[in-house]
């Protein structure tokens, strides 16, 4: 069974509702980026920072995926698939995914300011409050990897790129490093797709681009991969 890796970025939940931040000259929601989604932006304002992830929380309960997701998971039948996801959000895990790394946290999980991925909590919609401490004493903060901060799962994303037989980049125009670096990793030889409604500017030999939405963009790609 061939082994396909998607790239999946803010452009494929968009279609769900989800805006990002890069909606609007940087701002995120009608907030700096740096006060909301940096480490930087944490220490200042803790409180501020806290509240808006609640925010997040809120809206992802009231959106639902779309195609693209769904196409994304029904694709499981037919190859071995990984999703490495630059989103936060968890539509790929409700469409249906199974295979799903996110190398930026995820929104429904909080963890201990001193904590890693494996000390992560799943508090599905809830709030979470300043005042919110571990069974130790130490405050609780959204388990979300912010700018100036290190991410962690890069390296299992790159191994599992290395190992494609085919990749996928959807909706991210792959300009945030490290997870721009990780096309690097993929094998000579496989075939290459990106799906997103802006021309890329990537220049590569076996790049097939799809230049619509997600949603009709993986609809394409399902049935050029299934009938060839």
């Amino acid at each position: 069974m061939k082994k396909i890796v998607f790239l999946t970025g803010a452009g494929i939940s968009a279609e769900s509702g989800i805006k990002t931040f890069r909606d609007s000259d940087g701002l995120w929601e009608n907030y700096r980026v740096e006060d909301v989604a940096s480490i930087e932006g944490w220490y200042s304002n803790p409180k501020l920072v806290i509240e808006f992830y609640n925010e997040r929380r809120r809206q992802l309960e009231t959106v639902k995926p779309n195609r693209a997701h769904e196409v994304i998971a029904e694709l499981e039948k037919d190859f071995d698939v990984t999703v490495v996801t630059q989103n936060v959000d968890n539509l790929h895990e409700r469409a249906g995914s199974t295979n799903i790394i996110h190398l930026h946290g995820e929104l429904t999980k909080i963890r201990p300011v001193d904590g890693d991925d494996g000390d992560a909590i799943d508090i599905g919609y809830a709030d979470l409050s300043i005042n919110d401490k571990d069974s130790r004493g130490v405050q609780l903060r959204p388990h979300i990897v912010w700018f100036g901060e290190a991410v962690p799962m890069i390296e299992k994303a790159a191994k599992i790129v290395s190992r494609a037989d085919i990749l996928v980049i959807v909706g991210t125009s792959l300009a945030v490093y490290p997870a721009a670096g990780l096309i690097h990793y993929a094998p000579s030889g496989i075939p290459l797709y990106l799906i997103d409604p802006k021309p890329s500017g990537l220049n590569h030999p076996r790049l097939t681009q799809f230049v619509e939405k997600a949603t009709t963009g993986m609809e394409r790609l399902k049935n050029e991969l299934i009938n060839g």
